[in-house]
């Protein structure tokens, strides 16, 4: 999956990579592939994460992942980091999500009960990116679809994912609701179909794996 999403990225993108499986997608780049790679705790041009014993311990990203800088990486403080997203010089934000609603709503900050330390630069990100895709698992751990007809969690921002990548399925997202892309290898139409909580619109012909 994260593997697939690092594919979304193109040459010369300005992309944000947030907490969770999106900060994975940066060690399945090429080394010298052409990107700026942004976090909003105050750092563009970022190389591979580094283990702990390698590291520079004062660089990380903004879910506290040791990374790596690359010849023209830049160090700023939060208002102009986040001066760079209000502005919408992103290209392309990739998000986790407790939720994707099948009208591109977008709940991933908050599930009552439990500790949150508040929404962070997540709703600034998914309201001002050109693009926004999702990176996240396509049911939680009970089994429950992450893929709905409307989230039930609290929304970070409405109508705003373009693209969802789930270790079953490349899903995209338009007026017409959930609209299946690729599956994973192994994964049937009928288990991708049954995982999902919204009517999934499927291609004719052969689907795409990944």
């Amino acid at each position: 999956m994260v593997a697939r999403a690092a594919r979304e990225i193109e040459p010369g993108m300005v992309v944000n990579l947030g907490i969770g499986l999106p900060t994975q997608v940066v060690d399945h780049l090429p080394g010298d592939f052409p990107v700026c790679l942004h976090t909003e705790n105050g750092l563009t041009g970022i190389g591979p994460t580094l283990p702990p014993e390698a590291a520079d311990r004062n660089l990380i990203d903004a879910g506290g992942a040791y990374v790596s800088t690359i010849p023209g990486s830049a160090f700023f403080d939060s208002a102009v980091s986040f001066a760079l997203v209000r502005s919408g010089r992103l290209d392309l934000t990739m998000l986790g999500a407790f939720e994707v609603a099948q009208t591109g709503d977008l709940a991933n900050w908050k599930i009552p009960g439990r500790f949150s330390p508040g929404a962070g630069g997540g709703i600034e990100l998914a309201q001002k990116a050109r693009r926004i895709v999702v990176l996240t698992s396509h049911t939680d751990r009970a089994g429950n679809p992450k893929l709905k007809a409307a989230c039930s969690l609290p929304v970070t921002a409405r109508g705003c994912v373009a693209r969802v990548f789930t270790d079953m399925a490349v899903i995209d997202l338009g007026p017409g609701g959930f609209a299946l892309r690729e599956l994973a290898e192994g994964v049937g139409l009928a288990e991708v179909t049954q995982a999902t909580g919204a009517p999934l619109a499927c291609p004719e012909g052969e689907i795409p794996r990944f």
